[in-house]
This record gives structure tokens, C-alpha cells and sequence, in this order.
């Protein structure tokens, strides 16, 4: 047995069979053939809503460029979604926007800038053969042009009144609605997760719930070596 499955049997002897319920039903509705990139979010609670927002939707992975500010989700309006999502943050180099793009095409992702464009399509007519990274931008300047000259493609929401754009975390939550709805009603579209995969991120959901779960791991792995030597 691998170690993750076999490090998983053993945290879920800790934790409630109503948790483990919970986990092996909403794992079955979690993808990462869409998943959201995040540039330069900065106010708290925007942060924390698009983190709602991914993880009602199934999204388990959001990326988040830091190139100037900080970010920091409200965790009163996030309402503990952030445990459940697994984030990946660029902040170390001097082009973190090109690092997350660059890592993300490298896994096969389109990636898709969010903005109004002479090239765009509605979110509707996105297609979705491929896995999705959708790029939102900061609030109050949209994507950097970095970001957009990268990008593969570019996707617009529907308006109909004066205002000239949505408010990020209601951009994120329209534009999840209409890929994950039809991504999971499409029959070639292969968007569930695989059994390690699922594996892992119902460990890392138990990590979360069970006490003092960084030394009830070491101890654990250390028994594990003990076993498979």
C-alpha cells in the first residue's frame, strides 16, 4: 500500500464518521480541469468570497500572484473555505506573474484572461477540451498587460448596464457557475479527479480536523518506514 492511502486509513481512524462521510461525497465533485489564478488581489474581503466561491464550486486549486500586494482573505467572510482548497502562491521572484502562467501551461492549462478583449468570447462559448486557468485581476486595474499578452485566451461576462465591470468576487463566482455547469454535463469532458488524487486531498482535509496533525503524521510516517523496511 502507498504511503498516502496508507497515511490516510490511519488519520481516518481519528476523525467522525459524519467527517469521513462528508469527505469520500464532496471529493467525488472536486476538479482540476478548471482552476482560478488570482493577480494581485489585495482587499480581504474579495479574497475571501472568491475562496467561497471556489470551493462551492468543486474548485480545489487557486493559484495567487503576489507581485504587489499581499494576499490576505478575511477569515470571518471566508467562513474556513480556505482549509478545504489547496493554494498555490508566486511571490519569490522578480516575474511571478510568468512563473505561475508558465508552471501552469507546463500542466497543460489554457490559460484564459478574464477582461474585455478584441479577441474574447462570452464565458459561455469558452470551450472546454482543455483544463481552464481562469486569470482575474486586481480590482482596481484588471490583469497586468504582462498577463494578458501571455495568455491563450480571453473570456468577457455578459452586462447589460451602465457599470463597465463586476466586482472580482462576483466575477469569479459567474464565471465558475457557467464553466463548472457545463463542464460537468459534458460527457467528453474528462474533469474528475483521479483516486490518488482524491487520496491526497481527503489526507490533507483530515490533517485539518485532527489535533496537533503535524506530529500525529511524523509519528505515523515514522511507523510506516518502520513496516515497509
Amino acid at each position: 500500500m502507498k504511503k498516502e492511502k496508507w497515511l490516510l486509513e490511519k488519520f481516518y481512524e481519528h476523525i467522525s464518521d459524519n467527517k469521513k462521510e462528508k469527505f469520500d461525497a464532496y471529493v467525488q465533485d472536486r476538479t482540476r480541469h478548471v482552476t482560478v489564478v488570482l493577480e494581485n488581489i489585495f482587499q480581504p474581503h474579495n479574497a475571501a468570497a472568491v475562496l467561497r466561491s471556489c470551493d462551492c464550486f468543486g474548485v480545489q486549486d487557486v493559484h495567487i500572484i503576489e507581485n504587489f500586494n499581499k494576499y490576505e482573505p478575511n477569515k470571518e467572510i471566508d467562513m474556513g473555505s480556505s482549509k478545504w482548497l489547496d493554494t498555490i502562491k508566486y511571490s519569490k521572484t522578480e516575474n511571478n506573474t510568468t512563473e505561475c502562467i508558465q508552471a501552469l501551461k507546463a500542466k497543460g492549462y489554457k490559460i484564459v484572461a478574464t477582461t474585455p478583449h478584441t479577441d474574447d468570447c462570452m464565458i459561455e462559448d469558452l470551450p472546454l477540451d482543455q483544463p481552464i486557468a481562469l486569470m482575474f485581476g486586481t480590482e482596481l486595474t484588471g490583469l497586468t498587460d504582462e498577463a494578458l499578452e501571455q495568455a491563450d485566451a480571453y473570456v468577457r461576462l455578459p452586462m447589460y448596464g451602465f457599470t463597465e465591470s463586476y466586482n472580482i468576487s462576483v466575477s469569479v463566482a459567474l464565471a465558475l457557475f457557467s464553466v463548472t455547469e457545463r463542464m460537468r454535463k459534458d460527457e467528453n469532458v474528462n474533469w474528475e479527479l483521479s483516486e490518488e488524487e482524491q487520496d491526497a486531498i481527503k489526507l490533507g482535509w483530515a490533517k485539518q480536523v485532527v489535533k496537533h496533525s503535524e506530529k500525529v503524521e511524523k509519528i505515523l510516517g515514522e511507523r510506516f518506514e518502520e513496516e515497509n523496511d
